[in-house]
């Protein structure tokens, strides 16, 4: 039978096509809202486009990373120093700035090199196995600040990072881009139903702690558990009220100075300091 005669498939999607299917759909309403060129339809299902210099060669180190082209200019491939294009597993195509543009978007500091590779699959909370610091994301949607509270989480040592699976930024060029290889470190896990994901936590012995300008007692005096899970919502509305009933406890990072609110990456690389000390022994 010829594959137009074929009948359709029937085929039940399965988590990992709806985790791709939501990936590009993401991704285009993020380019068109930003009004940005380049053209995310162009690529296969479940592909990104990942850039800069040290979001490519953090990429190139994972094994999990299945990478499908590059494109670079000279001077970067010299800079990434990966060896001769050619002993490479995927093709290197050598090129000027404006062809990395069409890929990424003429707004995208691409730093000359951009490679089209499959998004990580988010894993599970089954899978956290002796996790003991763990962050969570109340629907926190600006990828530049979930990209840069990634690198702090990484540089604290932290275990996964927990979002929503809706109002929350996928993978992308810009999330890797301002996680500056941080993405390849942290695993990212998607939760359908955030309260219950939390109350998942709970039951695995992790204390999960919101963090609240108005919480009852500083961060510091608040951590005791040996497994940590800190929450945080999105600037300006915070957490969500179902989200501060479900914590064990709600926290606040005491502020002396006139400004009395930190933006949420900021406030999550305090947060995730507090918590490591704890869980390091340290005074």
């Amino acid at each position: 039978m010829s594959d137009r005669t074929k009948p359709p498939s029937s085929k039940a999607p399965t988590r990992k096509d709806a985790h791709y299917a939501r990936l590009r759909r993401d991704h285009r309403d993020r380019k068109r809202a930003r009004g940005e060129g380049g053209d995310p339809d162009a690529l296969p299902e479940g592909r990104v486009a990942l850039y800069g210099l040290h979001t490519v060669r953090a990429a190139l180190d994972n094994p999990r990373r299945t990478v499908h082209r590059m494109l670079a200019t000279e001077n970067a491939l010299a800079r990434l120093e990966i060896g001769p294009p050619d002993a490479l597993p995927f093709p290197v195509e050598i090129v000027r700035p404006p062809a990395i543009d069409a890929l990424t978007g003429p707004d995208a500091v691409h730093q000359g090199v951009a490679i089209e590779t499959d998004a990580l699959e988010p894993l599970t909370l089954e899978q956290l196995g002796t996790a003991k610091l763990v962050i969570v994301l109340d629907q926190v949607t600006d990828p530049h600040n979930v990209g840069a509270l990634m690198r702090s989480g990484v540089a604290m040592a932290a275990d996964a990072l927990v979002t929503t699976a809706r109002h929350s930024p996928t993978e992308s060029g810009v999330l890797a881009k301002a996680a500056s290889g941080a993405l390849e470190h942290l695993p990212l896990i998607h939760a359908r139903n955030l309260a219950n994901a939390i109350g998942e936590l709970n039951n695995r012995g992790f204390q999960t702690i919101g963090l609240d300008s108005d919480g009852p007692k500083p961060l510091e005096d608040t951590v005791t558990g040996d497994r940590i899970a800190l929450v945080l919502g999105a600037e300006g509305k915070g957490l969500r009220e179902k989200t501060r009933a479900t914590v064990t406890d709600l926290a606040r990072l005491d502020m002396p100075g006139a400004i009395r609110s930190l933006n949420v990456s900021n406030a999550a690389v305090l947060a995730l300091y507090v918590a490591r000390r704890h869980l390091d022994g340290t005074p």
